[in-house]
C-alpha cells in the first residue's frame, strides 16, 4: 500500500525526478483538491521521456515541431502515472506545482494552492489502460490518508476547473471505473486506506 510521508511530501515507492517549477503553497493552505490531468508528447504518443523533459525544462525544441511551441513552458505536476502504471514524482505533495493554470473549484480560484495534480499519460479520445486507473485509485487512496481534506468529491480533471480552455483528462476517461475503485476501496477505511465519504458525484 503507498504511503505519503507527511514531512517529506513524498510518496513512497515512486520515482522521484525533482522539478524545478514549482514553489510553497501559501501560509495554512491544506491539500484538499486532486486534479487529474492527461498528457503525452508527442501529442498522441507514448514514452520517450519527453513529458520528464518538459517538466524539468529540458525539451529539446529541435527534436519534434511541437516541442517548438512548449519548450519554454514552465509547468509541473506533483505525480505522472505512465501507460504501465508506474509513478514518478517531480514536486513534494507539500509544495505548490505548477499544473492547473488559472482554475476555479466551487468558487473558490488559484487551485494550484490547494491541489495535488496527477498526470496521466494518455490522450482526450484515447483510452487510459487499466494500470493506469489501479494505480490512480492506490494514489488517491494514499492522498485521502495523508490529507484529511480530502474526499472522494474532491477529484476533479482539468477540465472542470478550466473550462473552455482544458479538456483533459478527456473523454475518453472513464469516471465510473475511478469511482467503482475508490468505492471498493472505502470499505476498508477503518483499516487506514483511507477513502473517506466516497460516493462521488458523477
Amino acid at each position: 500500500m503507498l504511503r505519503v510521508d507527511i514531512g517529506s511530501g513524498l510518496l513512497d515507492e515512486a520515482r522521484q525526478v525533482p522539478s524545478p517549477n514549482c514553489d510553497e503553497r501559501p501560509t495554512a493552505a491544506v491539500v484538499e483538491l486532486v486534479v487529474v490531468h492527461g498528457i503525452s508528447l508527442p501529442p498522441g504518443e507514448y514514452g520517450g521521456g519527453w513529458v520528464e523533459a518538459l517538466f524539468t525544462n529540458r525539451l529539446d525544441p529541435a527534436a519534434h515541431p511541437y516541442f517548438a511551441e512548449i519548450a519554454d513552458l514552465r509547468v509541473s505536476a506533483h505525480l505522472l502515472i505512465d501507460r504501465e502504471g508506474q509513478v514518478t514524482q517531480f514536486v513534494p505533495l507539500n509544495r505548490r506545482a505548477w499544473h492547473a493554470g488559472a482554475s476555479c473549484f466551487q468558487g473558490r480560484e488559484r487551485c494550484n494552492d490547494f491541489a495535488v495534480g496527477i498526470e496521466l499519460e494518455g490522450e482526450d479520445e484515447i483510452p487510459y489502460t487499466d494500470a493506469q486507473y489501479a494505480r490512480l485509485a492506490e494514489v488517491i487512496a494514499a492522498l485521502c490518508e495523508a490529507y484529511p481534506a480530502l474526499t472522494a468529491e474532491r477529484i476533479v480533471g482539468h477540465a472542470d476547473i478550466a473550462p473552455g480552455r482544458k479538456t483533459d483528462p478527456g473523454p475518453a476517461f472513464d469516471w465510473d471505473h475511478l469511482h467503482r475503485l475508490l468505492a471498493g476501496r472505502a470499505g476498508a477505511r477503518d483499516q487506514g486506506t483511507g477513502i473517506r465519504d466516497s460516493k462521488p458525484e458523477t
